[in-house]
């Protein structure tokens, strides 16, 4: 069984295109969503509402910055800062073009930050390239990212 997706994300719109953006690069992963960043750090420490979840953690976080509540940067620190999560890939997807978030990020060990593209084709393309970032060539090891790709018709040439 593969390991879930993790998006947090608040905004209904960028979620819908980060959903579609994922579908359309055939992941198989289920994607779990929370709406802010603490229900985000209560599903992975498994407590309060998710305190009975299964063990384990996601495959990835996909991780927006400016999340109500706790913000993406602090989920972030606290996901290095816990030994059962600090493995878990994080990848900020944020709008902030800002060079301190950025900077901060990278400091509190993001493995990546894309920043959304206003165009939707280049928001998939940042999306499926997160996915081929994280496959792996013929048989992925269980619980890992798997992307199956599909060649269009100028690629098969």
């Amino acid at each position: 069984m593969l390991k879930p997706i993790l998006l947090v994300e608040d905004n209904p719109h960028d979620l819908e295109l980060t959903l579609i953006a994922l579908e359309r690069s055939q992941l198989a992963n289920e994607v779990v969503i929370m709406r802010d960043g603490a229900e985000a750090l209560n599903y992975l420490q498994r407590t309060g509402a998710y305190a009975e979840r299964a063990d384990g953690n996601p495959a990835v976080l996909l991780l927006d910055l400016k999340l109500p509540k706790v913000d993406g940067l602090e989920v972030l620190k606290t996901v290095r800062e816990t030994a059962e999560l600090r493995s878990i890939p994080v990848v900020m997807l944020t709008s902030s073009r800002e060079e301190p978030d950025l900077m901060k990020a990278y400091e509190l060990g993001v493995n990546a930050y894309v920043v959304k593209p206003v165009e939707f084709k280049d928001f998939v393309a940042a999306i499926s390239d997160l996915g081929i970032f994280w496959a792996v060539l013929n048989e992925p090891p269980p619980g890992s990212l798997r992307l199956k790709r599909v060649r269009n018709k100028e690629e098969k040439n």
